[in-house]
């Protein structure tokens, strides 16, 4: 007999709960140098992190008390707004090289990272209305193409590849588990194609990041820098790591060190078993999350709960790929471990929805 419980997944949200702790820690332990040297307090980047991870977790445990179901009516006026606000980033003051903020006083957040949890409800919305429909290109693919490569092309401006990237694929993975036509699919990867290629090759410092991917060891101390002070940092930290704090990389040697590469950090302290853990975790987070979605009470939940995790996934695995090597520098954070408010916010915004899914999911009893 079917029967709906109104139980949040405890173990999910307790590991979203430690990998943030363990975010806190770690963007303290590798910013603590930088920290002082910029602003004379080693507590700059902690404090900030702490105020964004309270109120994430805030926001996560009210979005896991509203019926996601809700959600679907917002879809498209959350498209217009974001488009708005992704215009609105692009006669923005430069920053980093980049246009990604929007700073109201003290408070700034990034459209892109908004973006990428609107374009997971749009796409959700259109394929639980239209799915008869869904192996139609004109009546179903064609609206979340138009919608995709609208904010993707207004992303990519900033300039912001990886978050480009992340929406495309997205936008793949999502109708491919919708059921959409493999030919269709293939279709708008063969297009894309010659796309890639130019946004690559013929963009001067993604060519260089592309060229030191291939030939690390021929420029460590030019393009090739980061990946190798990566590389060392993981090798460094040996089986059990050198202890909490003990990192040599964070001091001037690894950029950024409690941004996009955190984890070489987390692997020079914590070793390789610390590192190992941590994978762990965004598995369990990814497995939990699966369940949900094929579990959920009707297709717009399967959708939006797909999304949610393969938003997890993709910037997980590139990340992780990214700081081992394994893929040409590109800046995408880690979730819920990476310093920046908006990406932990909105993707604790993420796991609360995914959180109200799993309170409606029908149990067979």
């Amino acid at each position: 007999m079917g029967k709906k419980t109104a139980v949040m997944d405890i173990p999910l949200f307790l590991t979203v709960i430690v990998l943030v702790c363990i975010g806190i820690v770690m963007v303290y332990s590798a910013s603590a140098v930088i920290s002082q040297e910029k602003f004379s307090s080693s507590y700059h980047f902690l404090i900030k992190q702490s105020i964004w991870a309270m109120a994430g977790i805030l926001l996560m445990l009210v979005f896991s008390q509203v019926d996601y179901n809700h959600f679907q009516k917002f879809s498209r006026p959350a498209v217009i707004v974001t488009v708005i606000l992704l215009f609105i980033v692009l006669f923005r003051p430069t920053m980093l090289g980049a246009r990604r903020w929007i700073k109201i006083g003290p408070i700034g957040f990034q459209p892109s990272e908004m973006a990428k949890l609107v374009m997971i409800l749009f796409i959700a919305d259109v394929l639980d209305r239209k799915q008869s429909k869904i192996k139609e290109f004109k009546a179903c693919i064609l609206p979340i193409l138009i919608v995709t490569m609208v904010l993707s092309a207004l992303i990519y401006i900033e300039p912001d590849l990886g978050g480009t990237v992340i929406l495309v694929l997205m936008f793949m993975i999502m109708l491919f588990i919708g059921g959409a036509r493999v030919q269709h699919l293939v279709s708008i990867v063969l297009v894309s194609l010659p796309l890639l290629y130019l946004a690559i090759l013929k963009v001067g410092y993604r060519k260089g990041r592309l060229l030191s991917f291939l030939n690390p060891q021929d420029d460590i101390t030019g393009k090739g820098y980061q990946l190798y002070q990566s590389l060392l940092a993981f090798g460094s930290g040996g089986l059990f790591g050198k202890g909490l704090g003990a990192s040599r990389s964070k001091l001037f040697y690894l950029p950024q060190p409690h941004t996009d590469f955190i984890l070489p950090v987390i692997g020079e302290e914590l070793g390789f078993f610390g590192v190992t853990i941590i994978i762990l975790m965004f598995c369990f987070i990814i497995y939990r999350g699966a369940r949900i979605a094929i579990d959920a009470p009707n297709l717009f939940g399967t959708m939006f709960a797909s999304g949610i995790v393969s938003l997890v996934a993709l910037q997980t695995i590139i990340n992780i790929a990214v700081v081992t090597a394994c893929m040409p520098t590109k800046g995408l954070s880690l979730p819920f471990l990476s310093f920046g408010g908006s990406s932990l916010i909105f993707t604790l915004i993420g796991m609360g929805i995914l959180l109200n899914i799993s309170m409606q999911v029908k149990r067979q009893r």
